[in-house]
């Protein structure tokens, strides 16, 4: 079969095409047949070595994907031959809080998705909804889940209030699609004045492009009385207007603490002693939130908003294209 491995850090030189034996499925093993994957911000920080988390050498690469069980080890139960599936992100979590034991994640510690087939413990994968086609499928189990644990966590937004998303990656364009079917409003801000009305056509009510209003936070919050819930995916160059543009009780969920130039956030002492919002984190989320995630997907037929695909023996071509940062959704690799 042919197999991704990243066998060395620091570029996408270190990406590496190989064929290997098919695998075998253990007693509580699933061989499943990779239909697609997905690139996420986090799969190009473990190719340039930036990553907090130390991957294991030669790692199969990606999190996200989606296939089809093609084999099933004698102990399985979760599964049988030709059920449609995605890997959870962190594999060993499958409820509760996190804690130092389930720290390992797809693509990273253990092997990923990108590969002809995937070798996974019944355990670390879930059922997928059948309205989704293979390419929209592979898209939710790091960025569509971040997204949702962000909407679902200690704040949940009540129906009316404002969120606020920044940008058009991938979770960013989930938050807003969560967000609506929640019933809330959705206020976003874009880089690039061209993305306004495809950001509005996917329900977002107020878009501002920060070429055009670099002090979007004040207008945000003259224009909405207060952000309730911010997904803050912008980091340095984002955060103070988001704090700026929140309620005195917002919530801002910090995703993104540093950009690609080592800059951290830093918070506006001015700015923050005249705000009480709280600022917290998410890491993804456990397999059960995967699936509760799913179940919503499934009842309101969501989709996911796709920039490009990529036939797997460009997937070099895909990290570039992802790298060069001016996307609309989700960057996908067919399967092999």
């Amino acid at each position: 079969m042919q197999i991704y491995r990243l066998e060395s850090q620091g570029g996408i030189d270190g990406l590496a095409l190989r064929e290997e034996a098919m695998p075998r499925p253990g007693p509580h093993q699933i061989v499943v047949k990779v239909r697609a994957a997905s690139l996420n911000r986090r799969d190009t920080m473990i190719l340039n070595g930036t990553y907090p988390l130390m991957q294991r050498p030669s790692i199969v690469p990606l999190s996200d994907g989606a296939g089809e069980v093609m084999a099933i080890g004698d102990g399985v139960t979760r599964f049988a031959v030709g059920d449609r599936v995605t890997g959870s992100y962190f594999a060993r979590w499958v409820d509760g809080r996190m804690h130092p034991g389930v720290v390992d994640q797809l693509g990273c510690t253990l092997d990923g998705m990108l590969s002809e087939y995937a070798l996974l413990d019944e355990q670390w994968a879930v059922r997928l909804p059948d309205h989704l086609s293979w390419h929209e499928a592979a898209t939710f189990t790091c960025a569509g889940l971040t997204a949702w644990s962000a909407l679902t966590g200690a704040e949940i937004p009540k129906p009316g209030q404002w969120v606020l998303v920044i940008g058009s990656g991938g979770v960013a364009l989930f938050a807003l699609q969560f967000a609506k079917l929640a019933g809330c409003r959705v206020a976003a801000v874009t880089s690039r004045a061209e993305k306004t009305e495809r950001l509005r056509a996917l329900g977002a009510d107020l878009v501002f492009a920060t070429a055009e209003t670099p002090e979007w936070g004040l207008k945000l919050r003259e224009a909405t009385g207060g952000i309730d819930l911010v997904v803050e995916t912008g980091g340095p160059a984002t955060f103070a207007q988001s704090l700026i543009a929140s309620t005195l009780y917002g919530s801002i969920v910090l995703l993104t603490v540093q950009d690609q130039k080592g800059m951290s956030v830093e918070i506006p002492g001015a700015v923050y002693q005249r705000s009480l919002a709280t600022i917290s984190r998410v890491f993804v989320g456990s397999r059960s939130a995967l699936e509760a995630m799913l179940t919503a997907v499934a009842t309101h037929r969501l989709k996911p908003v796709i920039d490009k695909v990529f036939p797997f023996a460009e997937a070099r071509e895909a990290y570039r294209h992802f790298q060069q940062g001016d996307v609309f959704g989700k960057v996908v690799i067919d399967g092999a």
